[in-house]
């Protein structure tokens, strides 16, 4: 196992209050700065809002898959879900139940620290990481309605070490002799002793199986070689986002998460309770996604509609929040290796079928994207080749 960490920071963000914190006192609005709407136009929003939740019926019903053994039937019902949805939940993924109740209580009981506590994990002025919210690059810029610990989490030598050695023991079980841990993962025996935070661990290890297992079936979907997934994906980047949403007074106000598509390949969303809040963008309409019991929701990122050079659709997504009830979730980013170099793949590209993108260093591709604030699917539209060979704006 490589251990010399190798300090890369994509970007940085603007250190905001914690809403959770803002909540303990009872409030009637939301604060100016997270007002997304006017509210002249809150009523309008409202009836709109209603209306296009209303018309969407069931021919809008989320795609459902068993990500173990896809072929045939099932295989094409990926290919489908990748294309026409950018989405899809997974069910018989092969992670254990019991991990996932570890884990869902020990991110609670996270959001559930002191301010003090919070404080030691905060975001620093020059990274991203840590508690707070990602994307502020001015102090004008509304706000979301939400707290998120953002962290890296694989390969090892990416890890920022002054954040996961701040981490309470709590986020993690004692080490246990009887645990077994598959071969390949060995070497993680000796971390987990000496840190204590044995259900982070198997949980990100899980989240990189499932990833690869979904990006493996999703090359043979493509007809892709297997060689251009395995060889971008193999030492692949992956990174968490643990979200906490408070209840909100003026629900129609605000959002918890603004529409956004992601920049990685795949995100895999674990839904922490039963409140909904996620809604994707479908036909003009946004979707209200209703979360299976310990199913996974799988996201299509801007790189799998890059690589795949537009087979593939990338979702945009939001979050909103309600007046009644917290929502909690981690989303679990799973991005090519640090070294690759980002475009389509070449066993997709023909005279007939020329690409859309343009190839860049996926060092240079992060650290673009964390430098602009969220806006849709603004950013993959800057990374299409425009008529002249350039970017299109």
């Amino acid at each position: 196992m490589e251990t010399e960490s190798h300090q890369v920071v994509f970007g940085k963000s603007i250190i905001v209050p914690s809403v959770r914190e803002l909540v303990k006192e009872p409030i009637t609005k939301v604060p100016p700065r997270m007002c997304t709407i006017s509210r002249t136009f809150r009523w309008r929003r409202c009836r709109r809002r209603r209306r296009h939740l209303a018309s969407i019926g069931s021919g809008h019903r989320s795609p459902l898959l068993a990500s173990w053994g896809l072929h045939g039937f099932e295989l094409e019902r990926l290919h489908s879900a990748c294309k026409d949805w950018g989405f899809f939940q997974v069910v018989n993924h092969g992670v254990s139940s019991s991990l996932l109740e570890e884990f869902k209580g020990e991110v609670q009981d996270f959001f559930e620290l002191p301010l003090e506590e919070k404080k030691k994990l905060w975001q620093q002025p020059d990274n991203h990481e840590g508690f707070g919210q990602l994307f502020v690059v001015s102090e004008e810029q509304r706000l979301d309605w939400s707290d998120m610990f953002y962290l890296t989490t694989l390969p090892f030598n990416l890890r920022k070490s002054d954040i996961f050695q701040k981490l309470p023991q709590k986020l993690g079980l004692n080490f246990s002799q009887n645990k077994i841990l598959p071969c390949w993962q060995i070497d993680l025996i000796f971390y987990l002793y000496f840190t204590g935070r044995e259900t982070l661990e198997a949980y990100s290890v899980e989240m990189k199986k499932l990833a690869m297992t979904i990006l493996s079936q999703m090359t043979k979907a493509l007809k892709m070689k297997a060689e251009e997934i395995r060889d971008m994906f193999s030492d692949g980047v992956q990174s968490m986002r643990m979200n906490y949403y408070p209840p909100c007074p003026e629900p129609d106000m605000t959002i918890g998460f603004a529409p956004h598509s992601d920049a990685d390949a795949l995100t895999i969303l674990f839904q922490l309770n039963d409140t909904e809040g996620l809604q994707i963008r479908k036909e003009g309409r946004w979707v209200p996604v209703k979360p299976l019991p310990n199913a996974f929701v799988v996201n299509i990122g801007d790189i799998m509609e890059i690589v795949s050079n537009g087979i593939y659709q990338s979702i945009e997504h939001r979050a909103m929040v309600n007046s009644a009830k917290k929502r909690l979730s981690v989303a679990t980013f799973f991005s090519s290796n640090l070294d690759s170099e980002l475009g389509p793949a070449p066993s997709l590209i023909s005279p007939q079928n020329p690409a859309i993108f343009q190839r860049v260093p996926i060092e240079k591709y992060f650290k673009d994207f964390f430098a602009r604030r969220l806006d849709g699917k603004s950013y993959l539209k800057f990374m299409k080749i425009d008529e002249d060979g350039g970017h299109t704006s």
